[in-house]
């Protein structure tokens, strides 16, 4: 498959299931929001070594959000509702609580599976934390040196899949750069998705454990190093002339606001100096969820 140009590769990107939370910040102008979601989805770019993958899903008007201040929706992934209901209560504790003017409310009042936040941090309160019911769901105030920190009790947590992705090779490194920020800027504009690497984008793509440290999880995606390209022992998928690649992963709530990112990221990708545009896979052994990107982009 061609477009514009660029060459797109028969392949899938293969994804995993994963367990989400969307929680909605709010505070007093939207610049404080913005500190506080970008405080509470800081050092998460991979469950491997952070234990949780987050990142904002979009920027939100007072229109949107339930105590009509400006807000940020920020949405969480992690392998268990376990381990994701812990980072929860830190996260917020240590990022939200602590922050200028803000407010924490849950996203996915919907969600099939409910778990104590606000329940927990309360206690914070030291007895002098109050509760109230509003429509069937109960908030916390806890009082804090500014005024008080209002907090909702309960967040849902629903499946999800974490993992999509795909690869951008370029000429250059300007070129594969310029097209994964194009790419970045149009993926954004999605919702029910977070692209949760620095940026949007990951220049050191991995594979899983490692050929000569073996007590390694995962270590660097040789086959598509351009500086291993001809030396020995490295089968390398850089075809010739390019020199750069660049990974877009993508975590969302459902498959289909996976698949809509993933076509508008390789849409606006596929631009002069690059290549090639492929996606990374362990032949299906790694997670059940496969992203064909032949499909994705058809009419």
């Amino acid at each position: 498959m061609d477009r514009r140009g660029v060459r797109i590769v028969d392949t899938f990107a293969e994804a995993f299931g994963m367990r989400a939370a969307r929680v909605i910040i709010t505070a007093g102008s939207p610049a404080w929001a913005r500190t506080a979601a970008q405080a509470m989805t800081g050092f998460a770019t991979s469950v491997i070594g952070c234990k949780v993958e987050a990142g904002i899903e979009a920027e939100l008007s007072a229109e949107e959000t339930p105590d009509g201040r400006p807000g940020v929706s920020t949405l969480l992934f992690g392998f268990d509702q376990e381990g994701l209901t812990g980072r929860l209560i830190d996260r917020v504790g240590q990022t939200v609580l602590t922050c200028a003017t803000t407010a924490c409310f849950d996203g996915l009042p919907e969600a099939p599976d409910r778990v104590g936040v606000g329940g927990v941090l309360r206690h914070f309160g030291d007895r002098y934390q109050s509760s109230k019911f509003l429509d069937g769901r109960r908030y916390w105030r806890i009082p804090v040196m500014e005024g008080e920190f209002l907090v909702e009790e309960a967040f849902g947590i629903q499946k999800a899949i974490g993992g999509g992705n795909f690869l951008i090779l370029g000429e250059s490194q300007p070129a594969a750069l310029a097209a994964a920020e194009a790419a970045v800027e149009a993926m954004r504009a999605v919702r029910g998705v977070i692209l949760p690497f620095p940026g949007g984008i990951v220049r050191a793509g991995s594979k899983v454990g490692a050929r000569r440290y073996k007590n390694m999880i995962a270590s660097t995606n040789d086959a598509y190093c351009p500086t291993l390209r001809g030396r020995s022992g490295v089968e390398s998928a850089v075809p010739e002339g390019v020199n750069s690649v660049l990974e877009i992963v993508v975590d969302g709530l459902d498959r289909p606001a996976i698949e809509q990112a993933l076509r508008a990221g390789i849409e606006a990708a596929c631009r002069p100096g690059v290549v090639e545009i492929s996606a990374g896979n362990y032949g299906g052994k790694l997670g059940k969820h496969q992203f064909r990107l032949h499909e994705i982009l058809k009419p």
